[in-house]
């Protein structure tokens, strides 16, 4: 069941959703990608802290599921650095890219301890970010999760739509990025967000048929 309230306007950069300026690129995206190859899951890695749909040809998780509750802490993140892991991305594929190493599973989000942290630096938990979105709306929205996840137990879906440019070594950039928050006490979602990977940082709500519509691969999402 969806609990949110439907806004076809931006919450950052803010642009109406029309059929030119948003949906039309993105569903050419999607079928130029698909022409090129399906995205699918490949293997499912759960580590510590989350669970990772990964995908070998995007060389990224296609989307990543965890748990958070009372998220944040004191834990210093200055000497972690991404783990390569089977069939991954590697450090030099994003060496001078234009892209930042972003988290789909903040890392902020598990700095109460400090293992847990370093689980999130992880090839399996990495996608190719532009650098205003993973430190503008993109980093404001974790904060504005983390912050709920002082009160309820939230269950958190995140993603992302890729295109078909490449950095690096085949390593997939996305269009889009997207999450889905679940509160587990009402079962109800409060966010379902879709952000364009690039400059401007806008982000949209979006209905969860929408997203589904949208994407590559099948997801069932639900609170429990």
């Amino acid at each position: 069941m969806e609990s949110h309230k439907t806004s076809m306007r931006f919450s950052k950069k803010l642009y109406p959703l029309t059929i030119c300026n948003y949906l039309l690129p993105l569903l050419l995206t999607l079928i130029l990608s698909k022409e090129s190859d399906a995205q699918h899951i490949d293997t499912i890695i759960k580590k510590d802290v989350y669970t990772s749909y990964y995908s070998y040809a995007m060389k990224s998780p296609l989307y990543v599921m965890y748990y958070l509750y009372q998220g944040g802490g004191d834990c210093s993140r200055k000497k972690l650095t991404f783990k390569s892991e089977y069939k991954s991305a590697v450090n030099k594929d994003y060496i001078k890219s234009g892209y930042d190493r972003g988290h789909l599973v903040n890392a902020e989000d598990f700095a109460f301890d400090c293992e847990k942290e370093k689980c999130t630096f992880s090839y399996y938990n990495c996608m190719a970010q532009h650098p205003t979105l993973n430190r503008g709306s993109w980093k404001s929205w974790e904060t504005t999760i983390r912050k709920e996840s002082q009160f309820n137990i939230l269950k958190i879906y995140t993603g992302a739509i890729y295109g078909i440019s490449t950095i690096g070594n085949g390593v997939r950039v996305p269009e889009f990025c997207w999450k889905v928050v679940y509160n587990t006490k009402t079962k109800l979602i409060t966010h379902i967000l879709l952000f364009k990977n690039d400059e401007t940082e806008a982000v949209q709500r979006v209905t969860l048929s929408q997203l589904k519509n949208l994407l590559h691969y099948p997801i069932e999402f639900n609170a429990e």
